[in-house]
């Protein structure tokens, strides 16, 4: 059964009668196409008018669509061949962390991301994406081998953030996501990061900070939550639509300071309306983006990345 999201109601309300009308007619007494034709038409036209004005809010509520495309669903539509690799060689395996080697397209890539689960036993084994110390040394690791063995990387980002508890704190997790960061930065092949739901403060920037930066038309990347800003500017949770509205977290305020390079439209109503059109939009975008990065050597591929992230900011009154 679907989810609706609350401004969904309208549509909501629209589909519920499509679906009665389909159970009326399932013994085949009744023809009634025509009128389930004339209301799939109201569906769209009610779909298309109310995500054009969308506002920060209401995408921060989409990124979080329980039925959005995740990593896992991405790797198996998108890649080949995919190999997991597992473990920081330190400590322990993350499972809010999913990383390989794999094909993309015909060429060897490794491929990394952070994954939410899609039911409730996985979601609490991945940790609702909220990774541990652990999940980022294995993402530098993965980093690493890929400049050792000359393979792109191709990140994919859904993550409200780091995992805050003490257990991570203990084993530095301020420091493993610098290392992240750093390993990033320092990574003499191709990288592709693409925000795909929610893009949380240093826990998404620690697999994010590449050559190109892509994002999904209804994402969101922002340096804190909305309700954690509001509960520190407002004091109030409540004030979360507001907050929202002043961090400027929707694509098209990231591609206008400069933060991403790309924006991937989504199907109609979102991607978790479509998650395979979704998909296919994205491996096209981030194929596009290897493309224009293949002629740099690994000097110029790091130069072009210091050069991005010094130059980050500077149209700030856009």
């Amino acid at each position: 059964m679907r989810h609706f999201l609350d401004f969904e109601k309208p549509i909501a309300a629209l589909e519920g009668k499509v679906e009665e009308l389909r159970h009326m007619s399932s013994d085949g007494s009744i023809n009634i196409a025509d009128e389930i034709g004339k209301l799939q038409t109201r569906i769209e036209r009610e779909l298309k008018t109310t995500y054009e004005k969308l506002g920060p809010w209401e995408k921060v509520q989409v990124a979080r669509h329980p039925e959005r495309p995740r990593v896992s669903a991405i790797i198996n539509q998108l890649f080949d061949d995919f190999t997991p690799l597992a473990g920081d060689r330190n400590y322990a395996e993350d499972y809010a962390v999913i990383g390989g080697m794999a094909r993309f397209r015909g060429q060897g890539v490794m491929v990394m991301g952070t994954e939410k689960g899609s039911t409730t036993e996985e979601r609490i084994k991945r940790n609702f994406g909220m990774a541990r110390p652990e999940g980022y040394r294995k993402a530098a690791r993965l980093m690493e081998l890929a400049g050792r063995f000359g393979l792109p990387v191709l990140s994919f980002v859904d993550t409200a953030g780091a995992y805050p508890g003490r257990g991570a704190e203990e084993r530095g997790q301020a420091e493993a996501i610098a290392t992240a960061i750093r390993a990033c930065l320092r990574l003499p092949t191709p990288m592709v990061a693409s925000i795909i739901g929610e893009g949380g403060s240093g826990g998404a920037i620690a697999l994010a900070a590449g050559n190109r930066v892509v994002m999904f038309e209804h994402a969101i990347y922002s340096v804190i939550s909305p309700e954690g800003c509001a509960s520190i500017l407002w004091r109030s949770s409540d004030h979360a639509k507001e907050a929202a509205e002043a961090l400027r977290i929707t694509s098209s305020h990231m591609k206008d300071l400069g933060v991403i390079d790309a924006i991937v439209d989504e199907p109609l109503g979102g991607a978790h309306r479509d998650q395979t059109a979704a998909i296919a939009s994205l491996g096209d975008t981030c194929f596009a983006q290897l493309q224009e990065l293949s002629a740099m050597d690994s000097a110029g591929l790091i130069a072009d990345r210091e050069q991005k992230y010094l130059a980050m900011g500077d149209n700030t009154t856009s």
